[in-house]
């Protein structure tokens, strides 16, 4: 029998951990409602110093769920949320929850072009933004048919004397202040629902199976897809997640939301896994170790979800003495590949384990992981959650199965998995197959022991020659050549169906690029074929909000860079 069909692999998972976790039967409302009951005076979410219960947070779900209720808003409408991480964003979403409406989260960095292709596509008619974004929203084309928007000042939600040095008639008070908030004409303010008479408890709730918001896929490669996810896919996740980490202590945990809360990893992990262990989101509105160094002196975290750089960066702010991780029990990594260098650089600060795992906003958004015992392999993304099965299947015959130690397409099934795109029925029959079995479209190699390891994404593998070249391999060589800090590596058209193995470099501060050591390391690590052709050295590369490397853009501006080349030589 198949190592897959006796998840055989789960003797590896760490001690207390399940193979197959309590099925979600309730909504996410029923969640907050539970955790109110069980840890009702506890802080649940805090915010540059300043706390709300448990208790408090439920309150103000209930009123601003009525104040929408009265906007207009009824189950099954679709809610735009546009804001960065703050309190009101978790009171938001859950509120909008409890009308049984639809969350749909938006990048509040994105353009209005970018805004308004997501809106024709969900068709959104209430809003809730960042006050700062909301002249964005509403300067969005009238056809979209958007009805209200919601303004947050997220200053509300700091400490009062966090707001009284932001009203200071000095120059630095007014510039903090205007990075903050901005007037907002024509809006509602969320403060003005936060006080309204609460929704009534008779009011109907949502189920297990209704839709809790569409997560719009990266549109990186090509045009953005709202994938599906409903309140039982997000429950199943968090109970997994909690399931993986046994050690961490229900009801006094302290969770550092990093991450964007409108990115599928950080709404799973500060919105509702924070919830599911009944602990303390300590919520950040960008990324700032400084300001994460601030909060660790009277909030220490006990659980960190990042991504590689965040964990780099706070690592080396631990070793210059300015940050203590000693409390840190968990901390797991996602959206790209950890490096051994950066594992070893927190785990010496922070004493205790940095695993990656692995998903996709089809998979609500955690599959994989590597189990926190001595049993992991750094440098693969894992085995399988609980209640999660997994196939490795030729991409060509996604029904037949190839053999350990072979790449091919990495096939998910389990609770997490999402219900299809929204409106898109043909890419969703594509997607998810008979037997509901979700096709990731990343190619992987699984070991004997069962551990899976990332090959590199179907759709991003550069073909030359006749042969298949996984980027990711490429980049991991190039980052070991001395001075290089980062590499992308893509493949240029140059006709026939054929690609130019292109790599774009990163250099170390102060270092300076010597390619021939570079074509040494490749010579001597890589096949022929898959050795780059062309080397760029940039300053920075172009990454997501989370720090993920956008190859397509990369390749983009490359190509751009070799027209404009030969359009200056043919005017000369």
């Amino acid at each position: 029998m198949h190592l897959n069909e006796t998840r055989a692999w789960n003797r590896f998972y760490a001690d207390g951990t399940p193979l197959d976790i309590e099925p979600a039967v309730g909504s996410l409302s029923d969640l907050l409602d539970e955790r109110v009951a069980q840890y009702g005076e506890r802080p649940a979410v805090t915010f540059f110093g300043a706390s709300l219960t448990y208790r408090e947070v439920a309150d103000r779900v209930a009123r601003v769920a009525r104040g929408l209720h009265d906007l207009g808003v009824r189950p099954g409408a679709r809610v735009a949320l546009v804001m960065p991480n703050a309190p009101q964003h978790l009171i938001a979403f859950y509120a909008v929850l409890r009308l049984g409406a639809i969350v749909v989260e938006h990048n509040p960095l994105y353009t209005p072009d970018e805004l308004e292709v997501q809106f024709r596509d969900h068709g959104a008619q209430y809003v809730i933004a960042w006050d700062k974004i909301a002249p964005v929203i509403r300067s969005l084309p009238k056809d979209l048919g958007i009805r209200q928007v919601v303004a947050v000042d997220i200053t509300r939600a700091m400490p009062f004397t966090t707001r009284l040095a932001l009203s200071l008639p000095i120059a630095k008070a007014r510039e903090a202040r205007a990075k903050l908030t901005a007037r907002a004409s024509g809006t509602v303010p969320f403060a003005r629902l936060e006080k309204t008479a609460p929704l009534d408890a008779a009011f109907p709730r949502p189920t297990v199976s209704d839709v809790a918001c569409l997560q719009y896929t990266s549109g990186t490669t090509g045009t953005p897809k709202g994938a599906m996810i409903t309140h039982g896919n997000l429950w199943a996740n968090a109970r997994q997640g909690a399931a993986w980490m046994p050690q961490f202590r229900h009801g006094e945990g302290r969770i550092y939301g990093l991450l964007p809360m409108f990115h599928s990893f950080g709404l799973l992990l500060s919105v509702i896994y924070a919830v599911e262990t009944g602990s303390n989101a300590v919520l950040f509105p960008t990324f700032d170790p400084e300001l994460v160094a601030k909060a660790a002196t009277t909030l220490p975290p006990t659980f960190i979800p990042a991504v590689p750089p965040m964990f780099d960066r706070l690592a080396r702010v631990a070793k210059e003495g300015r940050l203590d991780l000693s409390d840190v029990v968990y901390s797991i990594s996602g959206a790209m590949t950890l490096t051994p260098a950066i594992v070893k650089r927190w785990e010496d600060q922070a004493g205790s384990m940095l695993n990656e795992g692995y998903g996709l906003t089809e998979t609500s958004p955690v599959a994989l992981a590597n189990p926190f015992t001595d049993t992991r392999k750094i440098g693969a993304i894992g085995i399988p959650f609980p209640s999660t099965d997994i196939r490795v299947v030729d991409p060509d015959q996604p029904t037949r199965e190839v053999a350990l130690g072979e790449t091919g397409e990495l096939l998910i099934k389990g609770p997490q998995v999402f219900q299809g795109y929204w409106n898109r029925p043909e890419e969703t029959a594509q997607t998810l197959l008979e037997g509901g079995w979700l096709r990731t479209g990343d190619l992987v190699m699984q070991d004997a022991d069962g551990f899976v390891t990332v090959v590199d994404r179907k759709k991003e593998i550069i073909i030359t020659g006749g042969f298949n070249v996984a980027p990711t391999e490429v980049e991991k060589v190039l980052t070991g050549v001395p001075g290089v800090a980062e590499a992308a590596v893509v493949g240029i058209p140059r006709g026939g169906g054929a690609e130019i193995v292109t790599a774009v470099v990163v250099l170390e501060p102060g270092t300076t690029f010597d390619e021939d050591a570079a074509r040494e390391v490749a010579r001597t690590q890589l096949a022929e074929y898959k050795r780059p052709t062309s080397y760029r050295v940039w300053e920075e590369l172009p990454k997501s909000l989370i720090g993920k490397v956008l190859r397509r853009r990369v390749r983009d501006t490359l190509i751009a860079d070799r027209g404009a080349v030969r359009a200056a030589d043919t005017e000369d």
